[in-house]
């Protein structure tokens, strides 16, 4: 096999810091957090975006161009997380990296499993999906999306998020349908 060579400089493209990395821009805006928790976690830091697509969750990405993977790191102090949603053609893989995660699934949410350090698990296309920390100390997790494009009409969240969403603030959930989110997961 003929193989290619990087230089340092070129190298520096394929790499992450850390310390370098800044929460989506989508998740700082004018929305009370009390709805914002409900979408995303508190803190989503981009590591790995798609090359040649700019999609909100690729924004600031210091990699770009994985085999079409994207890569997040989830960041949720104790008892956050996002609410039920799924993804229409993506499959969505959590890795906990600090803490401790509880993921449940299906339209009600009632299948239930508490995830430990290094702890893996893999939803499929069309499977709704939550995770919460259920640690004491914030807590990350490593999200990776593959098989499709992930931007915001990949994914669809239950109605119960429109209704907790709704309580912060009537009409608040139009701020979300404005971005691509949609709030069908669930239905016929």
């Amino acid at each position: 096999m003929r193989t290619i060579s990087l230089s340092h400089q070129d190298m520096q493209h394929r790499i992450a810091r850390f310390r370098d990395l800044q929460p989506l821009p989508i998740q700082q805006s004018d929305i009370p957090l009390a709805a914002r928790d409900v979408v995303y976690s508190r803190k989503l830091l981009s590591v790995i975006g798609l090359e040649g697509a700019q999609t909100p969750i690729n924004v600031g990405a210091p990699i770009r161009g994985a085999a079409g993977m994207t890569m997040t790191l989830a960041v949720c102090p104790p008892g956050q997380g996002p609410g039920l949603h799924a993804h229409r053609q993506t499959y969505e893989t959590f890795t906990v990296l600090k803490g401790r995660f509880e993921v449940s699934w299906n339209d009600d949410g009632a299948e239930r499993a508490v995830l430990e350090l290094f702890d893996t698990v893999s939803f499929p296309p069309g499977v709704c999906r939550a995770f919460r920390n259920v640690g004491d100390e914030e807590g990350i997790l490593q999200v990776l999306i593959t098989g499709g494009v992930h931007d915001m009409t990949d994914i669809d969240f239950a109605e119960d998020a429109k209704r907790r969403i709704e309580s912060v603030a009537g009409g608040l959930s139009r701020e979300f349908e404005k971005a691509g989110f949609t709030f069908t997961a669930g239905k016929a």
